[in-house]
């Protein structure tokens, strides 16, 4: 897949793939990044400079909230889904879940021609 391709997918579902990563525990930037890399086997590398003002745009959304925390020997800002972040995450998982089966589904006649001796290249 193209480069630009594949960034622009990404950073289509950047909110999706934030509220993702918070919903198992709360989580402050770096580790958010470093979830969202591990996650996608490499593929997203979001920037702190695309992330904060992300995260700071659903806290005023109240997807998220934050808080200051420094136990672990530095202060940090910690994020975590509220109510309404769990539920939008529910409800966007769901719809880009069908969007993924429906894109299967389209593809494999596509792929499938493309692989057979008979059928002709993409």
């Amino acid at each position: 897949m193209g480069e630009k391709s594949s960034t622009d997918m990404i950073h289509g579902n950047l909110d999706l793939l934030v509220l993702s990563a918070l919903a198992d525990e709360r989580k402050y930037g770096y580790l958010i990044q470093q979830s969202l890399a591990a996650a996608s086997a490499g593929m997203v590398h979001v920037q702190a400079g695309t992330l904060y003002p992300l995260l700071h745009r659903l806290e005023a959304e109240k997807l998220v909230r934050s808080s200051w925390d420094h136990s672990t020997g530095r202060k940090r800002k910690w994020y975590e889904l509220t109510p309404a972040g769990r539920k939008r995450l529910t409800h966007q998982a769901d719809q880009w879940q069908q969007y993924a089966e429906c894109m299967s589904r389209m593809l494999r006649g596509a792929l499938g021609s493309a692989l057979s001796p008979a059928g002709g290249t993409l």
